[in-house]
């Protein structure tokens, strides 16, 4: 038996669609769509709707079921999340306006350009260095697996990206997912890699650029929470500097 506080009746919902093609060209415009459906649907299964039975020019990303989580991101009546996370009831009115995350290039209405994301993410090398046998893959204390747990549930879904006012300002930072995903293996317990990759992101367009908004915490579907990451980040290249001095004092005298 259903709960009795969930919406299971039928309403009309007007989706408001944002609707633009880089390769044909043209002026952005919005379409509408009039639904009828369940107030328990979420915005994916209304896009899928209406893609199905109204549109089937309408370009959206999506992998639900398909070990692709976090693949639907877009801003939806203002706010940046996954469309299957929400459901019509939990809207303010029967309107549904759809958007591609900001900061990104439209490559085709609801489907942006994610390359960029992408590169920032492979230049932080986001991998464990260390060679792991069978042996060691699951020496780690409790504790030292605590410490990177709301990383590890990171579904790089980008959503953070596209809500830092940094990305927009600076193509060059780093970025929230990609230095939070540094910090995931820099502070493995079992990672044994150089300094090579912090030292690499000691600038302006690395970890310093971070101005501590916090936006990208609070889009996150998955509570993760970037700028920990890229705090600790800091301190690691603090304490690495701290050694390196001490270490050079040591020698001196």
């Amino acid at each position: 038996m259903r709960p009795k506080h969930e919406p299971t009746e039928n309403a009309s919902f007007r989706f408001e669609v944002f609707r633009y093609d880089a390769a044909a060209g043209g002026p952005p415009r919005f379409q509408t769509y009039e639904l009828d459906v369940s107030r328990q649907t979420s915005v994916l299964e209304g896009l899928l709707r209406i893609q199905d039975e109204q549109d089937p020019s309408l370009a959206f990303r999506y992998s639900c079921r398909g070990a692709v989580c976090g693949s639907c991101g877009m801003s939806i009546n203002g706010r940046l999340n996954l469309a299957c996370r929400v459901q019509l009831h939990q809207l303010v009115d029967r309107r549904v306006v759809l958007e591609p995350l900001p900061g990104l290039d439209v490559v085709k209405d609801l489907v942006v350009d994610m390359d960029p994301f992408w590169e920032k993410y492979r230049q932080v090398q986001p991998w464990l260095h260390a060679e792991i046998t069978a042996a060691d893959a699951n020496r780690m204390s409790e504790p030292q697996r605590q410490q990177i747990d709301q990383f590890v549930n990171c579904i790089l879904c980008g959503l953070c990206h596209a809500a830092c006012p940094v990305t927009k300002s600076d193509e060059r930072f780093t970025g929230p997912a990609a230095l939070a995903k540094l910090y995931r293996f820099l502070a493995d317990s079992r990672e044994k890699r150089d300094a090579t990759t912090l030292e690499q992101e000691n600038a302006q367009a690395g970890m310093w650029g971070c101005h501590t908004i916090m936006k990208c915490s609070e889009v996150c579907p998955k509570d993760v929470r970037p700028t920990d990451g890229i705090r600790g980040l800091r301190r690691k290249l603090l304490s690495q500097k701290f050694k390196q001095v001490l270490g050079r004092s040591s020698r001196e005298t």
